[in-house]
């Protein structure tokens, strides 16, 4: 799979590596921090297991970390692999990972936004799909060293699929309005 340069040279600094991931958390969440105190969030029924909101941030700074280090991981084992299984493995790792990047800045948009829990929950369970695979495929490659850093962002993602679905269900019959 082809990816263009300047998608392998980000990975491949550990700085920049770990900095992507962070900054469009960083702008992809921010807005979110408004509307979880709306009326429209607080009128949302929740299913059980939802953590404080303070939780939110520190878990996803630490998602990011890991993320954006693994992506390193990835880029470094491309550099230095031999076996075309291996680098048609990693580039198409690398792929998955900047298409679940996107889908990852997409879903606080979705779901804060424009108020639609169903089309985040499509979003969120694209995410995680797209996720674990990529995790798959960077497994052997980089000898689990990408799927060390990745396995808690699977979990993770695992679990706020569980909090996305069961907020759309709970809410389904709700009309959706922006305030």
């Amino acid at each position: 799979m082809f990816i263009p340069n300047i998608l392998l040279a980000i990975p491949r600094n550990p700085i920049t590596a770990v900095g992507l991931p962070l900054a469009l958390g960083f702008l992809s969440g921010t807005p979110s921090s408004k509307v979880e105190n709306s009326n429209w969030y607080h009128d949302l029924n929740r299913p059980p297991g939802l953590p404080p909101r303070e939780v939110f941030p520190y878990v996803w700074t630490l998602l990011y970390l890991s993320m954006g280090y693994a992506s390193h991981v990835a880029a470094t084992a491309l550099d230095n692999s031999l076996l075309e299984v291996n680098r048609s493995d990693l580039s198409t790792g690398l792929a998955l990972y900047y298409a679940q990047l996107g889908l990852n800045c997409l879903w606080s948009p979705i779901f804060f936004g424009s108020h639609q829990p169903g089309i985040a929950l499509v979003d969120s369970v694209l995410l995680t799909g797209t996720t674990w695979y990529m995790t798959k495929l960077l497994d052997r490659p980089t000898n689990a060293k990408a799927t060390y850093y990745l396995l808690p962002y699977c979990a993770w993602l695992a679990y706020a699929t569980y909090l996305n679905a069961g907020t759309w269900w709970l809410n389904r019959h709700r009309k959706t309005t922006r305030k």
